[in-house]
C-alpha cells in the first residue's frame, strides 16, 4: 500500500509540474502572438499551440482542484440535514461523479481514436493530442474520486460505530 501511495504522490507532482509548464507555455504563445501581430507578422500555428496548452492546462488544473477540494461546492441543501444524511448524500454524489467520469473517459478515448489521423492545418499534430487531455484528466479525476469515496464511506462507517 505504501508503494502505491508513493506512485500516486509522484503522479500528482508530475501532473502539477505539467500543468504549470502548460500554463507558462499558454501565456508565452498568446503573448508572442500579440507581439508578432503588432509587427504584422502572423503565425497560424501559434494560436493552435496556445489552444492545445489551454486544453491540457484547464483539464489538469480541474483535476488538481478536484483532488484538493478547491472546486466550488454548494452545501445549502446538506448543511441543514443531519450529519448522517449529509454523509450519505455526499457518498451518493461522489458515486454519480465517478460514473460520469467513467463515461467521459470512455467516450473521450473513442473520440481520440477517431481523431488520431486528423491533424491541425498549421501543425503536424493530431487532434487526438487535445482530446487525450480530457481522457487523462478523467482518468486522474476517477482515481481521486475513488479515494474520496473510500474516505467518505469510511467516515460514514466510523460515525455509525461511534453512535
Amino acid at each position: 500500500m505504501q508503494f502505491l501511495k508513493k506512485i500516486y504522490q509522484g503522479a500528482v507532482k508530475v501532473e502539477l509540474f505539467a500543468c504549470g509548464i502548460g500554463f507558462i507555455a499558454l501565456i508565452f504563445f498568446v503573448f508572442l502572438s500579440a507581439i508578432l501581430r503588432f509587427f504584422r507578422i502572423s503565425l497560424s500555428w501559434n494560436i493552435d499551440m496556445a489552444l492545445l496548452m489551454l486544453a491540457w492546462t484547464a483539464f489538469l488544473g480541474a483535476d488538481l482542484a478536484w483532488r484538493d477540494g478547491q472546486l466550488v461546492g454548494i452545501d445549502l441543501v446538506t448543511r441543514q440535514l443531519p450529519k448522517k444524511v449529509a454523509q450519505v448524500i455526499e457518498l451518493l454524489v461522489l458515486i454519480v461523479i465517478l460514473f460520469a467520469q467513467a463515461i467521459i473517459f470512455y467516450f473521450g478515448a473513442r473520440l481520440a481514436w477517431v481523431e488520431r489521423v486528423r491533424t491541425y492545418q498549421s501543425m503536424p499534430i493530431p487532434y487526438a493530442v487535445v482530446t487525450y487531455s480530457l481522457v487523462v484528466a478523467a482518468f486522474s479525476m476517477s482515481i481521486s474520486s475513488v479515494i474520496k469515496i473510500y474516505h467518505s464511506f469510511r467516515a460514514l462507517i466510523t460515525s455509525e460505530v461511534a453512535v
